[in-house]
C-alpha cells in the first residue's frame, strides 16, 4: 500500500465542475467502481459528497495504470491529476461533466469483497447491512440522512442561541424516579447495591436550572427509556429540550413554532404556514380517535348514538345503555376496495385492540347497500344512519359501539389509519403541524383501578380546574401540550408546577405519602423554596423530526448506529455478558436462567 507522502486532499470528490477544468486538485475516497475497457480504464471514486470519475489512458505513467488496473470495488484511493470536461456527460451527477486525468495514484488501503453492494436502496436485507453498519453508511442515501441530520442540529443550536436560550448539559448518571417507562439502571461498584438511571429525560435538572436563574435553557440531549422498540421508537435517542422561565403556555408555543418554522426553511427551504392549527385533546379524540392524528386526510369520525339509540340492534342499544356510544367512519369511494374479505380483515384487527366487533355498510355504485345491522333497523332509521355518515353510492361505512366511550374512540382511531393505508389517500410531502392542548390531568389505569398522572407529576393544571382535583379527576385538565406532525408525536411539554403546596395535594391525589414524595423528589421540591420563577418547556425528538423531514419509515434510517427489534445491535452484539471479575466488583450475582 502507498503512503500519502508528497499529497494532500484539496478537494471533495463532488466539488469538481466545468469552472475548475485545467486546475490540478488532489482528491480521495472509495472506489465504487473500476471499468476496464483495456487502453482506458475509468473509476467511480466516492466520497461524502459524491461520485468523481478517474481517468487512465495511454498517456498516464504505466506503473500509475497498473495500480488503476487493480484497483477493486472499496478500495480507498488519493488521486491527483488535472481536471478535464468528459467526452461523454453523465447528466444524473453534479460532477457529470468532468473528470480527473490522474496523474499520482496512491493505494492507501485495500477491501475484501463486502458482503453487500455499496449502492442506494440497496436490496440486501437490514439485518445484514445493520451487522456491516459501518459499510451499510457509505451508502449515499444513508449518509445524506445523516448529514441532514448534523444540520437540523446545527441549526436547532443556532435558533435557541439567537433566542436567548444557554445550553447546558445535565447529567446522564441520575437518579431513578421511575415514571411512565422502564429506566436503564447502572449499578455502582463505589456504593454497593446501589444504582443509578439512565435519564428518560432531563426534566428535574432543566427545571432546578430555571430555579438557579438561567431564564432559558436548552439541550441537544440523548435519552434512555426500557421500552418495547418500533419503528418511531429506539432505547436511546435525542430530544431538543428547552425550558423557559417566566412564561405561559402561549410563551413556549410561540417559540416552539418559530423552531419549526426555521428548521424547515433552512434545511428543507420548505415554508410552513403559521400559526400552527391547534385541537384541544377532546376534540381531537371526537374527530380523530387519536390525540396525535395525521390530518393529511379526511375520513372523521362521527357520532350516531342518538341516531341509533332506540333501535332494535341490541350490539347498538346495549352499548348506548350501559353508558357508552356507537360512532363510525366513511371511506369515501372504498366500495371497491374494501370488498366483503377486507371488511372481514378489519373485523379481526378491531377485535384484536378490545372491539366486540365492527359493523358496516357498503354502498354499491348502482345504489344497492349491503349491510351488516341493515335488517335489525327500521327504513327510517337505515336512511337517517347513512345521513349521518355522508354516505353516497361507492362509500363504505365502518361502525364501532361500545360501553366504553374512551374504546370506541381509539379503535376508530386505529380503524382510521388503517383504511387510509388501504386505500392509498395519504399525501406524500406534505407537513400537517398542529398542536394538542388541554390535555386530561389523570388517566384512569383499569389494571389499578385508579387514576393516574397522564403526564409527569410536575405539570400544572389548568387554573379552573383546580377546585375539582379532589372532588372530580376527570374533569381536571392540564397545562399540557404536544406538537404533532403527519400522526406521529414531535414533542411533549407543559407549564411547571412551582407551588409547593399545590405540588403536595398532586402528590397525595397520586397516592405519594409525604415521606415517598420527599425521598423521591425533595431535592425537586425544596429547591422550589427558595424562590422558583414560573415555567415550562418541552422536548422535541431530534431523531422523529429527522425521520418526518426525510419519509422515512424507520428511526433506523436517520440513526447511525441504530438498534433492532429486540433492543441489541448487531454489528457489535451488545448486549452481552461481562466477566465475573466485574461483577464481584459490582457486589452483583446473577440469577441462573430458569430451565
Amino acid at each position: 500500500m502507498d503512503f500519502m507522502t508528497g499529497l494532500k486532499r484539496t478537494m471533495y470528490c463532488g466539488e469538481p465542475r466545468l469552472a475548475d477544468a485545467g486546475k490540478e486538485i488532489t482528491v480521495a475516497g472509495w472506489v465504487q467502481r473500476q471499468r476496464d475497457l483495456g487502453a482506458l480504464i475509468f473509476i467511480d471514486l466516492r466520497d461524502r459528497t459524491g461520485i468523481l470519475q478517474l481517468a487512465f489512458d495511454e498517456s498516464t505513467d504505466r506503473a500509475i495504470f497498473e495500480k488503476a488496473f487493480a484497483a477493486r470495488n472499496e478500495f480507498v484511493l488519493m488521486a491527483k491529476g488535472v481536471v478535464r470536461e468528459r467526452s461523454s456527460k453523465n447528466t444524473e451527477i453534479p460532477t457529470g461533466e468532468v473528470e480527473l486525468e490522474v496523474t499520482d495514484l496512491r493505494v492507501l488501503a485495500k477491501s475484501e469483497t463486502p458482503p453487500f453492494e455499496i449502492i442506494e436502496n440497496c436490496p440486501t436485507s437490514e439485518l445484514t447491512r445493520l451487522k456491516y453498519r459501518y459499510l451499510d453508511l457509505r451508502r449515499p442515501d444513508l449518509q445524506r440522512n445523516i448529514l441532514l441530520r448534523h444540520k437540523v442540529a446545527k441549526v436547532t443550536r443556532d435558533y435557541f442561541d439567537e433566542n436567548g436560550f444557554v445550553e447546558i448539559e445535565t447529567p446522564i448518571l441520575i437518579r431513578s424516579t421511575p415514571e411512565g417507562a422502564r429506566d436503564f439502571l447502572v449499578p455502582s461498584r463505589i456504593h454497593k447495591g446501589e444504582f443509578y438511571a439512565l435519564p428518560q429525560s432531563p426534566q428535574l435538572y432543566k427545571q432546578l436550572s430555571m430555579v438557579a436563574g438561567f431564564d432559558r435553557y436548552m439541550q441537544i440531549a440523548r435519552c434512555f427509556r426500557d421500552e418495547d422498540l418500533r419503528a418511531d421508537r429506539q432505547p436511546e435517542f435525542t430530544q431538543v429540550d428547552l425550558e423557559m422561565s417566566f412564561v405561559d403556555v402561549e410563551d413556549v408555543l410561540a417559540i416552539g413554532e418559530g423552531y419549526i418554522q426555521r428548521l424547515f426553511k433552512d434545511v428543507l427551504d420548505v415554508e410552513i404556514p403559521m400559526p400552527l392549527p391547534r385541537l384541544t385533546y377532546k376534540e381531537a379524540m371526537e374527530r380523530y380517535g387519536s390525540d396525535k392524528p395525521d390530518t393529511r386526510y379526511g375520513m372523521e369520525l362521527y357520532d350516531l348514538t342518538n341516531v341509533v339509540r332506540n333501535c332494535g340492534f341490541g350490539v347498538f342499544t346495549g352499548a348506548i345503555n350501559a353508558g357508552g356510544s356507537v360512532r363510525g367512519i366513511t371511506a369515501k369511494g372504498a366500495f371497491s376496495t374494501l370488498t366483503r374479505k377486507e371488511v372481514d380483515k378489519l373485523t379481526e384487527m378491531v377485535k384484536g385492540i378490545g372491539a366486540k366487533g365492527l359493523a358496516w355498510a357498503r354502498l354499491g355504485e348502482d345504489g344497492t347497500v349491503s349491510s351488516s345491522f341493515a335488517k335489525f333497523l327500521t327504513e327510517d332509521e337505515n336512511r337517517a344512519l347513512l345521513e349521518k355518515a355522508g354516505a353516497e353510492p361507492g362509500d363504505v361505512v365502518l361502525i364501532v359501539g361500545d360501553a366504553k366511550n374512551a374504546l370506541v374512540l381509539s379503535v376508530l382511531g386505529a380503524l382510521r389509519q388503517e383504511v387510509a393505508k388501504k386505500l392509498g389517500i395519504v399525501p406524500k410531502g406534505q407537513f400537517n403541524f398542529l398542536w394538542i392542548t388541554e390535555f386530561p390531568f389523570f388517566d384512569w389505569d383499569e389494571d389499578l383501578q385508579q387514576f393516574v398522572a397522564m403526564h409527569h407529576p410536575f405539570t400544572a393544571p389548568l387554573d379552573e380546574c383546580l377546585p375539582y382535583l379532589e372532588s372530580d379527576k376527570a374533569k381536571v385538565r392540564a397545562k399540557a401540550y404536544d406538537l404533532v406532525l403527519n400522526g406521529i408525536e414531535l414533542s411533549s411539554g407543559s407549564i411547571r408546577i412551582t407551588n409547593p403546596e399545590l405540588q403536595g395535594r398532586i402528590f397525595k391525589l397520586l397516592g405519594l405519602s409525604d415521606e415517598e414524595a420527599h425521598e423521591k423528589f425533595g431535592f425537586l421540591t425544596d429547591a422550589f423554596r427558595y424562590g422558583a420563577p414560573p415555567h415550562g418547556g418541552m422536548g422535541l425528538g431530534l431523531d422523529r423530526i429527522v425521520m418526518q423531514m426525510l419519509s422515512c419509515e424507520s428511526l433506523r434510517d436517520v440513526i447511525a448506529f441504530p438498534k433492532v427489534q429486540n433492543a441489541s445491535e448487531p454489528m457489535t452484539e451488545c448486549p452481552a455478558r461481562v466477566d465475573d471479575v466485574q461483577l464481584d466488583d459490582l457486589g452483583i450475582a446473577l440469577q441462573k436462567p430458569e430451565e
